[in-house]
């Protein structure tokens, strides 16, 4: 019986323990008991995450698993015991896979483990993570990634993602499918799919600034000036240029910036236009433009994005 061991310390956040009912209704779905889950810590006393009750666990022992699952916690502060890197390191040899939810990944570049490695985090701490590991080769806009045994994930509830795509690798895609509906996720997210909405995250307040911000989306295309904009929210350019900058706490060009970053991005994955043509139809004028943006956002060229999200697919 295939067990997963969630690995927890002190200040892990609670949250990474949701992906642990995903393997609890696979057996359901089963019919009988498939999977084995247990929350393991390197002394086995209680420990006390950021956020929530304490969470009893096992001790590390001498046991091997099938799958070790990793939690994340403040990554300004990684936990480098020598029990735990030498138990991550032992996982890594003895494991069929080793797997982190969102800064989770810290603990295992810490190891040694991301060297070399497609891997992503939550894309808030996506850079802290390359500036860290630099040998890791961090995709800062995925749900997760798999690069051979090692699995990683984005945020907290990119967690469930991971878990029900290795219940797919186990058991299949109906299973997985039928454990997405019973916890009432509509199915699981594709590892390539977007962190996040530029859209949904610029948070506009007023009608107005939202008509605004509707209107650049839909004309990405167009030079798209403060003044423009400005007569869609009708406003003058100074009352437009506050009142956004107030309500969303960027400037108007830095949010047409990201709306055509995430537009180009998800032409780059899904479509065969060529990166010239992709600059032009998301307003970046040329192809040297679009590189530069995207390298100061993504840490990455569109063609390397292009080929991961690609990679992802298949």
């Amino acid at each position: 019986m295939p067990t997963i061991a969630f690995v927890v310390f002190d200040g892990f956040h609670v949250m990474a323990l949701a992906a642990q009912p995903v393997f609890s209704f696979a057996n359901r779905k089963y019919g009988q008991p498939f999977y084995d889950t247990l929350t393991l810590s390197e002394n086995g006393a209680p420990v006390q995450p950021v956020d929530g009750p304490a969470v009893m666990t096992e001790p590390f022992g001498n046991q091997t698993f099938d799958t070790v699952i990793f939690a994340g916690g403040d990554p300004t502060d990684v936990p480098s015991s020598r029990g735990l890197l030498e138990f991550v390191r032992h996982s890594a040899s003895t494991a069929r896979r080793v797997a982190s939810i969102c800064t989770g990944a810290f603990v295992l570049g810490e190891a040694g483990l991301l060297d070399g490695r497609r891997v992503t985090t939550h894309w808030i701490y996506a850079r802290a993570l390359s500036k860290r590991y630099p040998e890791a080769r961090v995709e800062a806009d995925r749900i997760y990634v798999i690069d051979g045994p090692v699995w990683t994930s984005a945020g907290m509830t990119a967690g469930i993602d991971l878990a029900l795509a290795m219940v797919e690798a186990d058991l299949g895609t109906d299973l997985a499918r039928a454990v997405a509906q019973t916890l009432v996720v509509s199915h699981r997210r594709a590892g390539g799919q977007s962190q996040h909405s530029a859209l949904l995250e610029i948070d506009a307040k007023s009608d107005r600034i939202q008509s605004a911000l509707t209107y650049a989306k839909k004309h990405l295309a167009q030079s798209l000036s403060v003044e423009q904009l400005a007569e869609v929210a009708r406003l003058s350019p100074r009352q437009f240029s506050r009142a956004f900058r107030a309500e969303t706490g960027q400037s108007p060009a830095k949010a047409v910036e990201r709306l055509r970053l995430e537009a180009a991005r998800l032409m780059l994955e899904r479509s065969r236009h060529s990166v010239e043509q992709i600059a032009q139809q998301t307003g970046f004028a040329d192809s040297r433009r679009m590189r530069e943006a995207f390298t100061r956002a993504f840490g990455q060229p569109p063609q390397a994005i292009r080929r991961n999200g690609r990679a992802a697919v298949a």
